[in-house]
């Protein structure tokens, strides 16, 4: 999701007034916890070595379904603190 960020680098006012932004965003958070949700029904080993796997899956739910109440610094959190994480974890699973 860097691309997001490209023209404006991580400020976290630009992001919160860019709704467009915004919505891809949650919309490729969303694809992320659903793609994990299926293969840790195929795979449960992953469940323990992708960390907070559940909540990854859980925020995925969260922005389907409570999409009326997600909060913007919670994604930002998300974006900045777990995604580098999770994108480490993902490549050294792949290679």
């Amino acid at each position: 999701m860097e691309s997001f960020f490209f023209d404006s680098g991580y400020d976290f006012s630009e992001y919160k007034r860019n709704n467009m932004k915004k919505r891809a965003i949650e919309r490729n958070l969303e694809i992320i916890g659903e793609a994990l949700n299926r293969i840790v029904k195929k795979e449960s080993i992953y469940l323990k070595k992708i960390t907070d796997c559940k909540s990854i899956i859980g925020l995925r739910n969260h922005v389907i379904h409570i999409y009326d109440n997600v909060s913007d610094e919670n994604i930002w959190s998300i974006l900045i603190n777990h995604l580098p994480k999770l994108k480490e974890e993902v490549d050294s699973l792949l290679s």
